[in-house]
């Protein structure tokens, strides 16, 4: 994994978390944990498991030997217990005997994803806190700046600059909000068996009663610090689809972000910058966005993936031919993709320069027209309605400041003085209620 395709997440720290070595170093942390917890309720030796527990470490293997492997099997997990019972043996041949006892291939494979999904996911929500916190600041110090607010591409009513950064950070927070419930037992351990049952774990435990796999599913997620599962879920894809969820969620909120910086640096608007921005191959003039682009490239992979992902549920039987096989490389793409992104969002907000004097001067260019809403407030009531409505139809078509076209209307002259009508078409001065918003959503605060 180069990432020489994938710029937004290359040497970024999800980059290490979700590359072949992560995912085989939790496949052992799987196998591991699995021989403490059954140690923990007498059915392994304690010598046993701490035998396995020392030689699973990643790099006493060969992920393209075990990937080679793989290729007669379907998953990587069965040459792996065969390597990791060697390396035992090596050690302690009678601690070999105990290595991957009673499990089955998704058990571990299983729990392995839901590792390197959370280490992942709180790789990334430390990029999301760090995002929400530049984005705190400048929507602090811009509760009050004036922009132009635009609906289907076209100057509306102003607006701040602190209320567009204060909705992206409550998106920021939203995502990082499902990412917590996904840790906050979202992510449970594997623990099923060959078809669901339980029986080989409940084979090897010499006769226990049926309550010992809830003991043993209990261990097992203290062991790994992963949630206890409800029912075993090898055919029941829930945290599959759920993880998918919230990371489609995390890029599309960081994608609104992107996409708005990538629209305000255009050179006809110029109202933000990136702190450095990306240079040309052809032409020197340009300082392109580039870290919007790697967070929007994201924000348009990850919700296809995501997609992919939810076909998870359509598991059949007790364990699906090929449909469990699919999500290996999806969810990797897509926690690689939404860490990158994260990371690359918190550079992005923490360097982003607004620009206020082109600001105000974008909204200048309308001649006022951009508050034509606040003056068919004020005339409503010396007009009436639909006389105010055509005034303000007549006076927007000139082609003149508003201003200037109001105060020679005949409905209008003897209304309103050309000093109430520069104040009222004053775009700085019709901000609505968006400095109180900024104040309201800046008291939302993270939750750790």
């Amino acid at each position: 994994m180069s990432g020489l395709l994938s710029p937004v997440s290359a040497g970024t720290p999800v980059e290490d978390l979700v590359r072949d070595e992560a995912w085989l170093q939790a496949m052992l942390d799987a196998e591991a944990a699995l021989a403490r917890a059954q140690a923990r309720l007498g059915t392994v030796p304690a010598q046993a498991a701490a035998v396995i527990t020392r030689a699973a470490q990643a790099p006493l293997f060969d992920p393209r030997a075990l990937a080679l492997a793989a290729r007669r099997t379907a998953n990587p997990v069965v040459g792996l217990v065969a390597a990791l019972t060697a390396r035992v043996a090596e050690v302690d041949r009678p601690a070999a005997e105990y290595v991957h006892r009673g499990s089955t291939s998704q058990d571990i494979l299983d729990t392995a994803a839901m590792l390197v999904t959370a280490r992942a996911v709180r790789a990334t929500r430390t990029a999301l806190a760090a995002t929400a916190d530049a984005l705190f600041a400048h929507a602090a110090e811009h509760r009050d700046t004036p922009i132009a607010g635009r609906t289907l591409a076209l100057q509306a009513v102003p607006t701040t600059f602190g209320l567009k950064a204060a909705g992206w950070r409550a998106l920021v927070l939203d995502a990082d909000e499902r990412l917590r419930r996904l840790l906050d037992g979202g992510l449970p351990v594997s623990l099923g068996g060959a078809a669901g049952t339980l029986a080989g774990y409940l084979a090897y435990a010499d006769g226990a009663p049926a309550s010992y796999v809830d003991d043993l599913a209990a261990a097992f997620a203290d062991e790994t610090g992963l949630a206890r599962p409800g029912l075993p879920w090898h055919a029941l894809r829930t945290p599959i689809a759920d993880a998918g969820a919230a990371l489609a969620f995390t890029t599309g909120a960081l994608g609104k972000f992107a996409v708005d910086v990538l629209t305000l640096s255009r050179t006809e608007i110029g109202e933000v910058a990136e702190a450095a921005g990306g240079s040309s191959s052809a032409m020197p003039q340009k300082r392109n966005p580039v870290l919007a682009t790697l967070v929007r490239t994201a924000a348009l992979q990850v919700p296809p993936l995501a997609t992919a992902l939810s076909q998870a549920l359509l598991s059949e039987d007790e364990r699906a031919a090929g449909g469990w096989h699919a999500e290996w490389l999806l969810l990797r793409e897509a926690l690689r993709l939404t860490g990158g992104a994260a990371h690359t969002a918190a550079q992005l907000a923490a360097g982003l320069r607004p620009q206020p004097r082109r600001m105000l001067d974008n909204l200048a260019r309308t001649g006022g027209h951009v508050v034509a809403e606040r003056l068919a407030a004020v005339l409503a009531p010396l007009l009436g309605k639909a006389e105010a409505r055509r005034v303000l139809d007549e006076a927007t078509a000139a082609g003149r400041p508003l201003a200037d076209a109001l105060a020679e209307h005949p409905r209008v002259k003897d209304l309103l003085t050309p000093d109430e009508l520069a104040r009222l078409c004053d775009p700085a001065a019709y901000l609505g209620a968006a400095p109180h918003l900024v104040d309201a959503a800046l008291r939302r605060r993270p939750i750790l």
